[in-house]
């Protein structure tokens, strides 16, 4: 259970969806940077059936400049404090740093979602078990800043599932139980446009972790190569194809951006295979 609702995995998809407080996000960046439309959009969002908010306000995209910390306070404390005031629905903050995650946990928040795997920071894996919360343990090469520079694999799952295996035995070594981890194999982070329809077609392959699976593919660049569309607010049905992918292949949790339209998507492919 996070904050009042129960997940139980393999039942059905989870939809969480992005809230960026960021100038520069690659599909939505500049939306919503003042506090009333970021929140008029998270209420929208649960409206539209998201089961999370992932709000963040550090921007992830591939080239992505790291900003200070205090610059992430300002954007996302106060949006998750609001959102937290109106709405009783969990929230994650998408972060590599150990005290914005406190600091948001303190403020209402329910999760983390560290792109890096606790890796960037090493004190966030200590920080999540002293606060008993669930953290997404995502899987990336380098930094946003350096990671599509960092692609060249032997073994693309195999290397992936070790790295994977590896953070989840380092959360549990922190003292983080089992039962709050969840992996994300990280699509568009040092990934190449194959090595990503490469990922989706052998996601079942992550079943194996026995823990929940987060899939991250709205709106990303690879859709748009596949249907020659720069604008990432026009690749809504491709972004429906690949979740349709992973929920065949036993995604737990979509990260998306178009609500409701994901919505109705996870509700036919769960029908279908689940």
């Amino acid at each position: 259970m996070i904050r009042d609702q129960d997940f139980v995995w393999g039942k059905r998809t989870y939809l969480m969806g992005v809230l960026n407080i960021t100038p520069d996000s690659f599909s939505d960046g500049g939306d919503y940077n003042n506090l009333e439309e970021a929140f008029d959009r998270a209420a929208k969002l649960v409206n539209a059936g998201a089961d999370i908010l992932d709000v963040g306000g550090q921007s992830t995209r591939p080239g992505a400049k790291s900003i200070s910390p205090e610059a992430e306070l300002e954007r996302v404390i106060p949006v998750i404090k609001r959102i937290r005031k109106h709405l009783n629905v969990p929230i994650s903050v998408d972060t590599t740093r150990a005290t914005i995650a406190e600091q948001a946990i303190r403020s209402g928040a329910d999760l983390v979602n560290d792109i890096s795997g606790g890796t960037f920071d090493p004190e966030m894996l200590p920080t999540v078990a002293e606060l008993e919360i669930p953290i997404v343990l995502m899987h990336i090469r380098g930094t946003p800043e350096t990671m599509q520079q960092l692609t060249d694999y032997d073994d693309l799952v195999g290397e992936i599932l070790t790295v994977l295996e590896e953070r989840i035995a380092a959360a549990e070594q922190a003292g983080i139980a089992r039962s709050r981890l969840i992996i994300d194999p990280g699509i568009g982070f040092g990934k190449t446009y194959e090595q990503n329809l490469e990922l989706l077609r052998q996601l079942h392959q992550f079943k194996s972790l026995g823990v929940p699976i987060l899939v991250g593919t709205s709106r990303k660049s690879f859709i748009g190569k596949i249907l020659d569309q720069s604008d990432p607010k026009q690749r809504v049905w491709g972004t429906a194809s690949t979740c349709c992918a992973s929920i065949a292949q036993g995604a737990d949790i979509l990260r998306v951006h178009d609500l409701p339209e994901m919505w109705d998507v996870s509700r036919v492919a769960d029908a279908i295979w689940r």
